[in-house]
């Protein structure tokens, strides 16, 4: 399971022209699930996400209860080492991916996280103000 989390003064994400996910304040975290992920693996990412100290003064989500958008990200595992066209072979295929990305969004909701999401299987406009920026790799 790898994310890309960012802190963010607001972030949300639209689909159809409808805004599905929104938050100020908090972290976004854009996610990517691999065919070897596991429903512990996703509950483990939610405990370091929301504990993570990125936020201002060493701070977590759960700290201060920031909200954070969950945002599923397949392209996280493109491997782009040959050519210029980008292999998506490392993401899991959707029927993998989307109970994993649920199990890490109710995991963090178990632990008293205020919980945004996309929407999985659409083409989805994200937007993000970022602040710092503050932006890390988690790769578990």
């Amino acid at each position: 399971m790898r994310a890309v989390v960012q802190t963010v003064a607001r972030a949300s994400v639209t689909v159809d022209g409808e805004v599905v996910g929104a938050i100020t304040d908090g972290l976004l975290v854009l996610l990517g699930v691999t065919h070897t992920d596991t429903p512990e693996l996703a509950r483990t990412m939610a405990r370091k996400v929301h504990e993570l100290r990125i936020l201002d003064d060493e701070r977590s989500a759960a700290d201060i209860g920031a909200p954070i958008l969950v945002v599923s990200q397949f392209t996280l595992y493109g491997d782009t080492r040959k050519g210029r066209r980008p292999s998506w072979l490392a993401a899991a295929p959707a029927e993998v991916a989307e109970p994993l990305v649920a199990a890490m969004i109710e995991a963090l909701r178990d632990r008293g996280a205020t919980v945004a999401t996309g929407r999985f299987r659409t083409h989805m406009l994200v937007e993000s103000t970022n602040v710092g920026p503050r932006t890390l790799l988690l790769d578990l």
